[in-house]
């Protein structure tokens, strides 16, 4: 009786730390793996042959909701936890996404970002992994 108890205890302690510890989807993390599968790869970006910058984007958003949007004509900019997808017009027609790191993206889009989005580098920045809000 006392054994049993014993490992009841311990399963229900184990199930409890393991849901307490793991880090809580928000929904927003950049759906890379979805990008992959609906566009054609090339190089270490994705194009999408037929489609304007805001279809592409509202069908990534559709798909996986970004924390924030914004357009800036033809280029649209999607916010996820870590990341940033951009949009831009395709040389050939369609669309370009390019997924970024948020520090990597923040600067390389930094003026159609302006001041809309935090500065990975700024002090009150909260980046989004483990212990985000902390």
């Amino acid at each position: 009786m006392k054994t049993a108890r014993l490992i009841s205890v311990t399963i229900l302690a184990t199930a409890l730390l393991t849901a307490c510890s793991s880090e809580p989807d928000e929904g927003n993390s950049v759906p890379a793996s979805w990008i992959r599968q609906e566009y054609s790869a090339t190089g270490t970006a994705y194009v999408d042959s037929s489609d304007s910058t805001s279809k592409v984007a509202k069908e990534i958003d559709g798909h996986t909701s970004a924390r924030d949007r914004i357009d800036d004509g033809d280029t649209v900019l999607l916010r996820y936890r870590d990341d940033i997808v951009a949009v831009t017009p395709y040389k050939s027609g369609g669309s370009l996404i390019e997924i970024d790191d948020y520090r990597t993206g923040y600067y390389r889009w930094k003026s159609s970002i302006r001041s809309v989005w935090p500065d990975p580098d700024s002090a009150s920045f909260r980046g989004g992994g483990p212990g985000e809000g902390k």
